[in-house]
Order: C-alpha cells, then structure tokens, then sequence
C-alpha cells in the first residue's frame, strides 16, 4: 500500500529538508511513502484568503482519484498518542487503499478539499512552521512504522 504526503509549497529550511529525506528513507524500508511539493500559489494583494484556498484546492483535488484514502492533517482532527496512530495507521493500511496525507497552505484548506477528506489528524494542540509539521508528521510515520514491527525506537 502506498502512501503519499501532499504538501503545498517546497521546504524552505534545508536543515528541517535534510531530516524529510532522512525519515522518508527511513519509512521506505517498511513501506512506499513519497511526498509530493505542490506548487505554491503566489500571495499578493490580489489574492484574499479564500482565493488562495480555492487555488490550493484545485491542485490538491488533481491528485486524487474516487479511490484513494483521504486523510488532512488538520488542527481540528483528531488527536491521539504515537500508539493510538500506529494502530489508526495499522487499520489504514489494511484497507489496501492508497493514503494521502495533504499539509494544506497558511490558511487551511477550502471546503472542497474538507468534503473530499475521508478523516482528519492533527499533530498537536500546538502551532506549527509548515516546514516543522512536515518533519513531525515525517517522523511520527517513521515511529508508527517501528511500533507496529516491535522495534525498540519508541518507549512508553
């Protein structure tokens, strides 16, 4: 089963760059997992909120087919301990569907994309650079990979 990390915009810290590509190659020994830099749509003036949101979605929704499993990482999903989302990912990956996790812009996500979503998980009650929830997000994907093989990474 695949799975795919949508995101808008490239990492502009190549130190937090650095530590992605480390957890991707690390998550790609326990299963296929790439991540996906949509282009960022320029701000101005020009552009409100929502206009922005509405660009975002458009090529967000380009990349996903009827099939696949829709998951945003959101501030109002569902909070949970590394072990709640192992065994969350666990149930995903059972289900054979390819997962996309989609990071949506600085404003969230339009309404279009929200209807799409099939859940919702958020990292934390706490506020994030884009580049930081890319490398947490990374990094709990890497710590639900060795929990559900009973390797010694995590410890309760």
């Amino acid at each position: 089963m695949k799975t795919e990390l949508i995101v808008i915009g490239k990492t502009s810290n190549k130190h937090i760059s650095a530590l992605i590509d480390d957890y991707i190659e690390r998550i790609n020994h326990y299963m296929p997992f790439e991540m996906t830099c949509l282009q960022d749509t320029k701000r101005g003036k020009a552009f409100s909120e929502e206009i922005q949101k509405e660009r975002e979605a458009d090529a967000i929704l380009s990349k996903i087919n009827s099939s696949h499993n829709v998951i945003l990482l959101d501030e109002h999903g569902k909070n949970t301990s590394s072990l709640q989302f192992a065994d969350w990912l666990n149930k995903q990956k059972q289900t054979g569907k390819k997962m996309l996790f989609i990071i949506g812009g600085p404003y969230g996500f339009s309404n279009r994309v929200y209807k799409r979503a099939n859940d919702m998980v958020s990292l934390s009650k706490l506020t994030f650079s884009h580049d930081m929830a890319r490398m947490i997000f990374c990094e709990q994907i890497y710590r639900a990979c060795t929990i559900l093989k009973g390797e010694s990474y995590h410890h309760e």
